[in-house]
């Protein structure tokens, strides 16, 4: 090898330490940077004529094991979902407060019964019905206190989908811009590793906000998709969007179809203009976004759903007056007579009869309806899961209900009026394909004193509850929030017992009545509540009803925090591993830089000497 080789081989390892050390300094400066990860410079050997005459920077890597990272993203998205269920689940419970604070819902409940309770055993004096009064109203401002904290958490998580969305498209676009400079650059130089690093910090905290598929090409760009595989990122960046709706109320529910909903969607634009509703394609399973949506749309309103049921169930065992027909028959026909003067929107007739061709009992709740766009009702109106309803619209007056009922049975059941108020149901007679075999009506009572232990106890705001269907949405939604106890009756305390104008003071129907609804009645819930099912609704009392209801809001909150914990130790783990490689560790630095060092100072000497033997041999000639 010639000195003029030897020099500029020792020149090209000082540039080569020179690069080292700039990078170790650059990775000691940016040990606490979120996203950084270590960089080391990869050199590689120049030959000629078979010989070793040089070295070059190959370029500057990144110490990343992909596959880990991978599966952290995977990870860390479902952490995020679990952590922020988590997080609103114990809000949740703070409302519900523990079941033996003086604050919970079941403690003011109790309250409520035991104070009902003394009345039937001291009906005449005046503290114990001012106290049943009190705790009513106790329960009443429980339940509408509830509900309005309920909504505020959904309108929290509303708002939280808005911010999220707005932060996913910073990190789409900042990655679409990435993708622009990496296909465009093609040497592997320090300023690539730190477009990469940038690169994979918007994928990681894309992956918080939402699960996503990221595939990587050979200039290191990446194309990002949905976990439903719409493509959010590629040559350019797809646009969310979210149209949030204002104030969020019990009846806002999301619908695929627009005009029913009544809170936000989350939609994609691409580049085309085309748009994408990527909540009805359920492209959001984990990460934030998925937790946000799940408590808006899921956990909150079947929430408040138990809340509206409970309302429901105090309100229609008090008010609620079943009255069983009377059996009439006409020629070969048979049936009942029920009298439906003061049946008001959601009050019901129900029928029961044997279908004789199959030999199976059938029931049927025909309900009244002044709202004709609540048609047609739904089978769940009713717990009943055998049960069918059927809703007739009673606002074009009587006879047009009737044909109505007609032809909602196709004869196997026949509907009359033979005078004033009395409807007639009757089976099909000769042709033998039904036998009624029971037939009642369901009212709700609406005076204090109409001489039955029944009473309108609570009301909706100022209009009696009967459960009436009107538009989209049953009375039931958000009575909770809205129940009150009847103003006339905490005005008149003495119509707790005085069911007619000549009842004693010290009479105890009512009383007695009154407590035994509230505290020993069964009952069957709806199974949209979540306690019991479609095939087997709960049926209880209502205090039991309550309970589990409370019990099943703390096993929820508790599987939360379960699952949060055990995901947490996942991402921690995969991380330590991540970390392993690709944090910086200050001590390997070290050792690298004087390892660097020493390169340096041996490059130089050898620079030097060189030179001093090229300016000798220059003296000699």
């Amino acid at each position: 090898m010639s000195l003029t080789q030897s020099l500029g081989t020792a020149a090209a390892g000082l540039r080569v330490a020179q690069s080292g050390l700039s990078v170790v300094s650059a990775n000691v400066a940016n040990a606490q940077t979120p996203g950084y990860t270590r960089k080391r410079v990869e050199t590689s050997t120049i030959a000629a004529g078979g010989d070793l005459v040089s070295v070059r920077e190959a370029g500057v890597n990144r110490i990343v094991d992909t596959y880990v990272q991978r599966q952290l993203r995977t990870e860390a998205s479902g952490g995020a979902y679990a952590d922020l269920r988590t997080q609103f689940y114990d809000r949740l419970q703070n409302i519900y407060a523990d079941p033996n604070s003086k604050t919970s819902i079941e403690t003011v409940y109790n309250q409520f019964t035991t104070a009902l309770q003394s009345l039937t055993t001291n009906s005449s004096d005046y503290s114990t019905r001012a106290n049943v009064l009190s705790t009513a109203q106790a329960v009443t401002q429980q339940l509408n206190n509830m509900t309005s904290d309920i909504q505020a958490l959904r309108e929290n998580a509303e708002q939280g989908l808005s911010d999220s969305v707005r932060t996913a498209n910073t990190y789409l676009q900042g990655l679409a811009q990435l993708n622009s400079q990496l296909s465009a650059s093609h040497s592997d130089d320090a300023s690539r590793a730190s477009l990469l690093d940038q690169r994979d910090y918007y994928l990681d905290q894309l992956s918080n906000l939402m699960d996503i598929r990221v595939n990587e090409d050979a200039y290191n760009t990446v194309s990002v998709f949905t976990s439903s595989g719409i493509q959010l990122v590629g040559t350019s960046a797809s646009t969310l969007s979210f149209d949030a709706q204002g104030m969020v109320t019990p009846g806002s529910q999301w619908s695929a179809d627009p005009t029913k909903r009544q809170v936000g969607t989350i939609a994609v634009t691409n580049s085309t203009g085309a748009s994408i509703d990527l909540i009805s394609t359920k492209s959001f399973r984990s990460g934030k976004i998925a937790a946000y949506l799940e408590m808006r749309d899921q956990i909150l309103p079947q929430a408040q759903t138990q809340l509206d049921e409970l309302a429901a169930a105090m309100s229609r065992s008090l008010s609620d007056t079943t009255t069983a027909g009377t059996p009439v028959t006409s020629g070969a026909q048979s049936g009942f007579d029920l009298d439906i003067s003061g049946l008001q929107a959601g009050n019901s007739v129900k029928v029961s009869w044997t279908d004789t061709l199959t030999g199976k009992t059938r029931s049927a709740t025909i309900v009244r309806v002044d709202d004709p766009s609540a048609l047609p009702l739904p089978n769940t109106l009713t717990a009943d899961p055998n049960d069918r309803v059927v809703g007739i619209d009673f606002s074009k007056g009587l006879t047009a209900a009737l044909q109505q009922m007609n032809d909602s049975f196709n004869g196997q059941l026949q509907f009359s009026n033979p005078s004033g108020t009395t409807l007639r149901v009757l089976d099909d007679g000769a042709a033998s394909t039904s036998d009624i075999s029971s037939a009642s009506v369901t009212k709700t009572t609406t005076s204090l004193t109409g001489g039955s232990a029944e009473l309108p106890f609570f009301m909706d705001g100022t209009q009696y509850y009967t459960g009436a269907s009107a538009g989209s949405y049953n009375q039931s939604v958000g009575f909770a929030g809205r129940i009150t106890v009847n103003p006339a009756l905490l005005a008149n305390p003495s119509k707790l017992v005085a069911y007619t104008a000549t009842t004693p003071s010290a009479d105890q129907t009512r009383p007695n009545f009154l407590y035994a609804k509230l505290n020993t009645a069964t009952q069957t819930f709806a199974p949209q509540t979540g306690i019991g099912s479609e095939t087997a609704p709960y049926t209880g009392t209502i205090s039991s009803y309550l309970r589990q209801a409370m019990s099943q809001q703390g096993e929820n909150a508790s599987a939360a925090t379960k699952l949060s914990e055990g995901q947490k130790m996942v991402v921690d783990a995969l991380q330590q591993r991540l970390n392993e490689g690709a944090a910086v560790n200050i001590d390997e630095e070290m050792t690298t830089l004087l390892t660097l060092q020493t390169a340096y100072g041996a490059n130089a000497r050898v620079f030097s000497v060189v030179n001093e033997m090229l300016k000798t041999l220059l003296q000699m000639m």
